[in-house]
């Protein structure tokens, strides 16, 4: 048996993508820039994307602007509200310690260029409390970027409350949405979101094209300079087949998003209790403030690249944590973050199952684990010093669910 679940990391284009995307490379494929009729006819159905995702989002079209994905478009909403706070004399920033890198990596930046940067302490639940965050806005705070889900453990944060806040600060809002979008129904204006950013690929349309909602008087910072595509703000002609399939594909899960997550916490509950069986495992992030396709565990004794190694021998594709970071031997930061030691953080295990799973395949999951976790502790030196009392164990034998 062959199961995918690690759809956080990426997802199988929908065949209904597909196939809205296919006259847009042999037939209606001109410029949207060009002035003759195949170019204004690009550019209609452009537009038209344009107006179908805003509805989607609660926005306004002007306030959609097309991206490569959720690193551009994070990076442009950060960087842009920087620039805007600087000019104030507000150059402090709110954020967590476990953001998306996308996120983290390009606050390190403003932070050599003097910005300050406090980045929230999260929960051991893998949830921050919006009182967290209106006790760090200050005077001179130029922006709150904060997750929405998040990407490894799945958990949900406050963000319409966190957005309340802000609004009434007077700071802008950005939300990370990628990884919430198909999960969770976002309404940008009755959220106070200012900022989101989403990314195409993660809800079964294609890679390498995403959005920033930016709220309308927030002026962009270019960061692709060039042509006077996308307003002026991002150059580079638009790739509108890829612009086609992401609408298609955000229609389908917002359209089919509740019946996708009943069917998804049902097994969400049975995979939990499956791997919770296995002794000195443990689930992280909240039990049920969680998106419904993700499921993410420690295991003691066990070393996250060769589980994932024998667990795709036995035909299941399942993660450690961002696919942006897989080629890391480093623990994962949003586990560290939550306060799993590096013992356990190493052992740990992220399975994000997509609409079409099912209870066979998350029964093999399970099954696959537990041989796979037993056959590694088999010959573990640190599992038999566990075993003989040389060290403690971190987590009880049993998680009961």
């Amino acid at each position: 048996m062959f199961v995918y679940a690690d759809n956080a990391a990426t997802t199988a284009v929908s065949p209904k993508v597909v196939e809205a995307m296919l006259p847009y490379f042999t037939e209606v494929y001109g410029n949207p820039s060009s002035l003759y009729s195949v170019g204004q006819k690009a550019k209609e159905v452009l537009e038209e994307s344009r107006e179908r995702i805003a509805k989607l989002l609660g926005a306004s079209p002007r306030e959609i602007y097309f991206t490569s994905g959720g690193s551009e478009a994070d990076n442009q909403a950060i960087i842009s509200a920087a620039r805007l706070g600087a000019r104030k004399g507000k150059k402090h920033i709110v954020s967590t310690k476990f953001e998306h890198h996308a996120v983290l990596h390009t606050l390190r930046e403003l932070e050599k260029e003097g910005f300050e940067i406090t980045l929230l302490d999260v929960h051991e639940n893998g949830v921050i409390e919006a009182s967290q965050v209106a006790d760090a806005i200050r005077e001179d705070t130029a922006l709150v970027t904060i997750m929405y889900a998040n990407n490894e453990i799945g958990t949900v944060q406050p963000i319409a409350e966190i957005g309340a806040i802000c609004k009434e600060k007077g700071v802008i809002f950005h939300t990370d949405a990628v990884q919430a979008v198909s999960h969770i129904h976002i309404n940008v204006k009755e959220q106070n979101i200012d900022m989101l950013s989403i990314s195409a690929h993660k809800f079964h349309g294609p890679k390498g094209v995403g959005v920033l909602y930016a709220r309308g008087g927030i002026i962009l910072t270019n960061i692709i300079n060039g042509g006077a595509q996308e307003r002026g703000k991002r150059a580079g002609t638009e790739n509108l087949a890829g612009i086609v399939g992401m609408t298609v594909a955000l229609e389908e899960a917002v359209t089919h998003m509740d019946e996708n997550n009943a069917k998804l916490a049902k097994l969400q509950d049975r995979l939990i209790e499956g791997l919770s069986k296995i002794p000195y495992s443990e689930l992280n992030g909240d039990r049920e403030n969680r998106v419904k396709s993700n499921v993410n565990f420690c295991f003691e004794g066990v070393e996250g690249e060769s589980l994932l190694l024998l667990l795709d021998d036995k035909g299941v594709a399942v993660s450690s944590g961002s696919a942006c970071t897989s080629g890391s031997l480093d623990p994962s930061h949003v586990l560290l973050a939550i306060g799993r030691p590096h013992e356990v953080a190493h052992g740990s295990l992220r399975v994000s199952l997509g609409e079409d799973a099912t209870e066979e395949q998350v029964d093999y999951i399970v099954k696959s684990v537990a041989e796979v976790i037993e056959y590694l502790r088999s010959f573990s030196p640190f599992w038999g010093d566990l075993v003989s009392g040389k060290r403690q164990h971190i987590f009880a034998e049993h998680t009961v669910a």
